[in-house]
């Protein structure tokens, strides 16, 4: 009895416990630290709860069995064959490129739908661009590069580029954004499903400022102008000397927007890169050329506005000037005038181009105080020479007003700024350089009242505009002299019956020898009311060559009052044209 006792408290007492909570236990005796005591497990996790979990897991795995089974044997080559015959593409939905317009709502640059293009072939997902067929347009409107897929078939380039003209500096306006599509095909390319995911944005419709008959007109004017008397250029510009918009901006000879676009015929486009007339280049905005005699009109408007003359004042041109030569004293340095004009007040000395007039008020002759080179630059500065004109397309070439600084930069220090230097700068020469955009910019700023507008070829953008800093009674002057020229002057070719124009030409020598020429003409109308100014240059012909850009302009002006009468008195035509 009393053994079976002791056995049973042995039994009780192991159950409750653990050899690992007897050393657990005895670890923490001596400190007898109670958070640190070890406690027991009360109650032990139940038997059945394991075995639930593990049949659980059991069966997600067999499910996952046997569905690979059924998918990779049972089904396996049905499978394999439908993912074969089917797959998913993404298709590009490409917008629709803006079209532009000229000033009447008549179309310059548009799309031709994939239905209507003759090799779908080539272009089965996009429009083509197609350009007006007249010439003159090539620069205004510049070309654009396809979008284009790899040998592979993908899609490497997905919009539009425009490459020059106002399709490159426009083209954010004019490229839309592309929308995608995605097509289930099956193996013989058959549609099985289609879903659009983002809808395509076509690009905005411009507006250009260009008037499309004034273009052509003009661009056939100066070409045979040009081709006629042997000139191997030319650019011209018509201005709205009030808002700044630009009805007209050519340039000669020029490439054709299709042919870029289109990429073809390859023969035409490599005639472009190798013909002397340099098609690419855009004479208009980046052409830069000596000015010659039509700077005369700012300085004149400068000495008016100095004090340095009045409307009388009056100089003898006797042909020349003579200033002695401080390193040949025997040997004066001589200063020609193209002509004796005898004594010429401002009026008339704008009227006959008179050289010696402007040697005398540039620099200084004889008693008489000149404006000094100092106050010739900052006067052509502000006309607008020298600087970029702000025009809303392309890329511009800046021109070259001299000073002794550039002179210095260009010549190097032993060769200081001269007075020689200073008469030659009061006629448009040495190192003068400027670009019609400019020329004709200066001339709107004479005939507008000092008003130095921001080009623009865009229809009804902002007018902005900066002051020149001349009263307009002076440049009142300066526009009587100009109308003189046409009446009995220098520009006789452009006094063409049914318009008032006002003008100047000028003549300016190139080569080393002086053996080739440029010619200008610049000017604007109604001369008693002016609303619209023009700049001209033919490039590069013989010197002496006696038919220059004024009698290319008369052609463009008798077209003017026989075809677009309303321009003459200084309207847009009255109703919009529609094509």
């Amino acid at each position: 009895m009393f053994w079976l006792k002791r056995k049973k408290s042995s039994r009780i007492k192991y159950s409750n416990i653990d050899p690992d909570e007897v050393l657990l236990d005895a670890f923490n005796l001596p400190s007898f630290d109670t958070n640190q005591f070890e406690g027991r497990v009360e109650r032990p996790i139940q038997r059945n709860i394991p075995l639930f979990v593990g049949s659980f897991a059991a069966l997600i795995f067999l499910t996952f069995l046997f569905q690979t089974w059924n998918l990779q044997i049972v089904r396996g080559e049905a499978l394999a064959l439908l993912s074969q015959q089917n797959r998913l593409d993404q298709e590009v939905l490409f917008a629709e490129r803006g079209v532009i317009f000229d000033r009447f709502g008549r179309e310059l640059a548009w799309n031709t739908p994939p239905e209507f293009i003759e090799d779908p072939k080539t272009y089965d997902m996009f429009s083509l661009r197609s350009y007006t067929k007249q010439e003159g347009f090539a620069h205004i409107l510049g070309f654009v590069g396809y979008p284009e897929k790899d040998s592979s078939g993908f899609w490497w380039r997905t919009d539009y580029v425009g490459k020059a003209g106002v399709e490159s500096s426009l083209n954010e306006t004019l490229k839309g954004e592309n929308g995608v599509r995605i097509i289930e095909v099956d193996a013989l390319n058959n549609i099985q499903s289609q879903n659009i995911i983002r809808p395509p944005v076509d690009g905005e419709n411009v507006v250009l400022s260009i008037d499309k008959d004034v273009q052509a007109a003009l661009y056939t004017a100066i070409k045979e102008g040009a081709q006629r008397a042997g000139f191997i250029a030319a650019s011209s510009v018509i201005l709205d000397v009030k808002t700044g918009e630009v009805v007209a901006i050519t340039s000669y000879p020029e490439y054709s927007s299709q042919v870029m676009t289109d990429g073809a015929p390859k023969e035409i486009i490599q005639s472009y890169t190798t013909g002397v007339g340099k098609p690419f280049l855009n004479r208009a905005i980046t052409g830069e050329y000596t000015p010659g005699s039509i700077v005369k009109p700012y300085i004149a408007a400068a000495a008016l506005s100095e004090g340095l003359v009045t409307a009388n004042t009056s100089f003898l041109s006797t042909g020349e000037i003579r200033i002695p030569n401080p390193y040949s004293p025997d040997n004066d340095s001589i200063f020609r005038d193209w002509k004796a004009h005898g004594w010429v007040n401002v009026i008339e000395a704008l009227a006959v181009s008179s050289n010696v007039y402007f040697y005398t008020v540039g620099g200084g002759y004889e008693g008489q105080e000149g404006l000094g080179i100092e106050k010739l630059a900052a006067y052509a500065t502000r006309f607008g020479f020298g600087q970029p004109t702000g025009i809303d397309f392309g890329s511009e070439a800046i021109g070259v007003v001299p000073t002794p600084m550039w002179k210095e930069e260009v010549f190097g220090s032993n060769n200081p700024w001269r007075l020689g230097n200073t008469f030659h700068t009061s006629i448009g020469q040495f190192g003068f350089l400027v670009t019609p955009i400019q020329a004709v910019r200066y001339i709107a700023a004479i005939a507008n009242g000092g008003e130095l507008l921001v080009p623009h070829v865009t229809k009804n953008a902002a007018i902005i505009q900066r002051s020149v800093g001349i009263d307009d009674q002076y440049l009142e002057i300066v526009r009587a002299g100009m109308r003189k020229a046409v009446e009995s002057g220098t520009s006789l070719a452009v006094n063409v019956p049914g318009i008032r124009i006002a003008s100047k030409t000028g003549t300016a020598q190139l080569g080393v020898r002086n053996e080739s020429m440029n010619s200008w003409v610049v000017g604007f109308w109604p001369s008693d009311n002016p609303r619209f100014a023009f700049a001209t240059v033919l490039e590069k012909a013989p010197a002496g060559t006696l038919q220059g850009a004024a009698p290319a302009m008369r052609s463009f002006f008798e077209w003017l009052v026989s075809e677009q009468v309303e321009y003459t008195n200084g309207n847009y035509p009255s109703k919009e044209i529609q094509e």
